[in-house]
């Protein structure tokens, strides 16, 4: 590592989020926008799986980006022209998404390949002479390239069958970390060989969270913006609020201190990191997402008659979301809080009943468990942030 370029290298004191990595992370406020629209749009059993594979796409580039940017400085020339490249193939690949399955799926794929392998190739030109860095990226890459095959032959099938090659990409990717990146000659990186800043990392995944939990607003105050303001309409709107900010709760008032610290402190901050953050992370945001688009539904039409399809956004992004916290948390601080079993408990109660309910009330009952469970953590911890 010390033969890599000094000037690249992120200080060992420094762990804040610059500024060019929060100007790249505004391509994947517009990501998340396209994916949530997308469920919304497709809201059926097959939208909700074309919805899933684009999500871990959208998550996964950002993540391994995420990864690379522990190590480096972003004011750095090099590094932040790395970034703006990419920053420029996230456009396209965000501006592919509500069209991935039919007529832009080869666009899509093209994006998040060279997104992928790009990456890969440029930390292999800015490592060149630092052996141990050379061979992580090597497998990295291998993988990479492995699965990239995939994706463009999935973008290059025919619609029926792309489905089917961008799940076997996304098996690949995401089972990269978890062998170590094995090659056959090469071996297996390990998670040792990563020596990760703990408060970086947290704060970039502290901002995609904050990313989705903006979607959220943008979206529950554009529906209820351009509909009539009545009652029932404006009690979903504030229930559609309320749930964000016990979602912002629940996750940034303990686990998101704890998890820095622990990455901080561990012999093997390699592991906890990436299960952490790479994948504790997924069912965080994905039960954003799912609740932004529940929230939409129950604005749009606050006194129709709850089903359980409603009841799977409505009630199953708080699940997700709970599931993801606990499961972070678990790691962090080493049990599952119980306020979160008692949360997830009230939420299967909740979405049984859903059929005899309204959307409005589905909503608000929603926002009360999230409600319930930050205040509940908040109260066994004594008011404590950390």
């Amino acid at each position: 590592m010390v033969k890599m370029k000094t000037k690249a290298l992120r200080s060992e004191e420094n762990h804040r989020v610059g500024f060019a990595e929060l100007f790249y992370d505004l391509v994947f406020v517009f990501a998340i926008t396209q994916v949530s629209h997308a469920l919304l749009y497709h809201y059926d059993l097959k939208g909700a799986l074309q919805t899933g594979i684009l999500f871990l796409a959208i998550w996964w580039v950002w993540i391994y980006t995420t990864w690379v940017l522990n190590r480096l400085d972003p004011d750095h020339l090099p590094v932040r022209v790395m970034l703006f490249g990419l920053m420029t193939l996230g456009l396209f690949m965000s501006m592919a998404i509500p069209h991935a399955f039919d007529s832009r799926g080869l666009a899509f794929a093209l994006a998040f390949a060279t997104m992928q392998v790009g990456r890969c190739l440029f930390m292999l030109w800015l490592t060149r002479g630092d052996a141990l860095l050379q061979s992580t990226f090597v497998k990295i890459g291998l993988w990479l390239a492995f699965s990239g095959v995939f994706w463009i032959a999935g973008g290059l099938a025919q619609p029926e069958l792309r489905m089917g090659f961008w799940t076997l990409a996304l098996i690949i990717e995401y089972l990269g970390p978890v062998t170590g990146f094995w090659v056959p000659g090469l071996g297996r990186d390990v998670s040792t060989n990563w020596a990760v800043k703990g408060g970086h990392i947290a704060e970039r995944c502290g901002l995609f969270v904050i990313i989705c939990l903006g979607e959220t607003l943008l979206v529950s105050g554009a529906t209820f913006a351009r509909l009539e303001w009545d009652a029932p309409g404006m009690l979903a709107f504030l229930g559609a609020v309320a749930g964000t900010i016990g979602m912002w709760w629940v996750y940034f008032h303990i686990g998101f201190h704890r998890g820095a610290h622990q990455i901080e402190t561990s012999d093997d901050p390699g592991r906890l990191a990436r299960l952490a953050f790479t994948y504790a992370h997924i069912p965080i945001v994905a039960g954003v997402i799912v609740s932004a688009v529940g929230s939409e539904r129950a604005i749009a039409h606050p006194l129709h008659h709850g089903t359980y399809d409603e009841g799977l956004s409505l009630v199953g992004g708080v699940v997700l979301f709970l599931l993801g916290n606990g499961w972070f948390k678990r790691i962090s601080g080493g049990w599952f809080p119980l306020s979160h079993w008692v949360g997830l408990g009230a939420s299967l109660a909740l979405f049984a009943v859903g059929p005899w309910l309204n959307l409005l009330t589905l909503n608000l009952c929603a926002a009360a468990i999230l409600a319930l469970v930050a205040l509940w953590e908040h109260r066994s911890l004594g008011g404590q942030g950390h």
